[in-house]
């Protein structure tokens, strides 16, 4: 028997996900708020419901795509009754306990949950770069396999549907870092009248070559041993620090993108880590 996907909500990433669904030839039914979003799905195979209870109660996987989970619980509630016996796969951008929050209570209505993370722009659903983060029932994601594939690559992160978020938060921290770190270099170059796009070619090859030392970090980090293998302490760092933050403030720029790092540094050193390496500072995130 086919299996028979509804997809709530086609934002750019909600389409986004129903035509990767409708390409791998996948039973489709489309639903959102605006009707008139429906109407390039349904020109290429989808099938748009009336309205939201009508789209869960004609699933067996119910494909959820929203602005957040305010409006994921919203859509939901209206279901009801219906909900019982389906597969949720929601790929709604929220919290671990947002998630979690939203799997006890889809569990209690009779429904598998499995949330997820989406590591990917709009363009890049269905091509084999992208990748999806699952957690939750581990029934519902065998269930939630075809879409999956259909998406792109996909990663099962286990049973606690927390997981994805933490992971795709986790993941989108270190993204927006190298971006911040990437434009204030880039307004600092621009400041002395050179081209951000000068310096591509040496950032590029710079970033790649330090990616390099992250296994040692996280093995420094996982087993708490700071003073081995360090290549540039935190002292001479912290040291060589407030020249990037003395030559944007002479060229007028904001340091906000900068300074806390700056201050991480500092505290490092006075608590006698002076010596040790970078992934130390992993210490003084937590707060006391």
């Amino acid at each position: 028997m086919t299996q028979q996907i509804t997809f709530l909500g086609l934002g750019a990433m909600g389409s986004a996900l129903a035509r990767a669904a409708l390409d791998a030839r996948l039973d489709v039914t489309v639903w959102n708020r605006t009707p008139e979003r429906a109407e390039p799905l349904v020109a290429v195979g989808a099938t748009a419901a009336a309205d939201s209870t009508a789209a869960i109660a004609a699933a067996d996987l119910v494909v959820i795509c929203l602005l957040d989970y305010p409006a994921v619980r919203a859509v939901l509630d209206a279901a009801g009754a219906s909900l019982s016996g389906k597969t949720i796969l929601n790929l709604t951008n929220g919290t671990p306990e947002q998630a979690r929050g939203l799997a006890a209570w889809a569990e209690a209505e009779g429904a598998a949950y499995l949330d997820g993370g989406i590591m990917a722009t709009p363009p890049m659903i269905g091509q084999a770069e992208t990748l999806i983060l699952t957690s939750g029932s581990a029934t519902a994601h065998a269930t939630a396999h075809d879409a999956l594939k259909s998406f792109g690559s996909s990663r099962y992160l286990g049973g606690d549907p927390g997981h994805a978020a933490l992971y795709d938060l986790a993941l989108l921290t270190a993204m927006y870092g190298m971006f911040g770190g990437y434009l204030h270099g880039t307004a600092l170059l621009r400041a002395d009248g050179i081209a951000a796009e000068g310096f591509v070619e040496l950032v590029q090859p710079w970033l790649t070559a330090m990616q390099a030392s992250l296994p040692e970090m996280a093995r420094q980090i996982d087993h708490g041993d700071h003073g081995r293998n360090v290549g540039s302490n935190l002292a001479m760092q912290a040291a060589a620090y407030v020249n990037l933050i003395d030559a944007s403030r002479a060229r007028k720029l904001s340091t906000d993108l900068v300074e806390p790092l700056q201050r991480l540094l500092l505290k490092a050193v006075a608590t006698g880590r002076g010596d040790h390496d970078i992934a130390s500072m992993a210490e003084l995130i937590p707060l006391d």
